[in-house]
């Protein structure tokens, strides 16, 4: 009876291919060398297209990512095996999309505010670095890029106050 109760709710688990495709964003965090980056520039489409659809439109879009974040960071480090495995970069994709949001879409506003987060993203200044100790789950995969992107996103906001 137990070995059915298990086999019925494995039964249920998302599909690993789902979970990969989110979590990886389609497959760039398996480029090779820095797949942050190429993450972070993965999300740059989507953010230009989010961005048509006004505040409440962009904002819902961030929502959708960061739960799909949540939603997939997880059992990714299970089917990747290692804790906040390098190919998972929907979390550097939800931090890019906070970074830009609000910001006028000029290739000199994406430029810096890339660049901003990307660095702040690797170099995980204090809170970041704080942040994403401790075990490995879901919510600690995220969260330091969610830091990162409202770092950037308060940076870039400094940057326009001084042009």
């Amino acid at each position: 009876m137990y070995s059915d109760d298990v086999k019925m709710a494995a039964d249920y688990r998302p599909p690993r291919r789902l979970i990969l495709c989110l979590a990886t964003w389609g497959g760039a965090g398996f480029l090779p060398l820095a797949p942050g980056t190429w993450g972070s520039l993965a999300a740059l489409p989507l953010g230009w297209a989010l961005s048509w659809s006004g505040p409440w439109g962009y904002g819902l879009g961030v929502a959708a990512i960061l739960a799909a974040a949540l939603w997939s960071s997880g059992p990714a480090q299970d089917c990747l095996g290692g804790e906040d495995h390098p190919a998972i970069v929907i979390d550097e994709v939800a931090g890019q999309l906070i970074t830009l949001a609000g910001v006028a879409l000029t290739w000199q506003n994406v430029l810096a505010g890339f660049i901003i987060f990307r660095l702040l993203d690797i170099i995980k200044p204090w809170p970041i670095r704080w942040l994403s100790r401790g075990p490995s789950g879901s919510l600690e995969v995220v969260i330091d890029d969610v830091m990162a992107g409202v770092m950037a996103r308060l940076l870039l906001e400094v940057i326009f106050i001084h042009r």
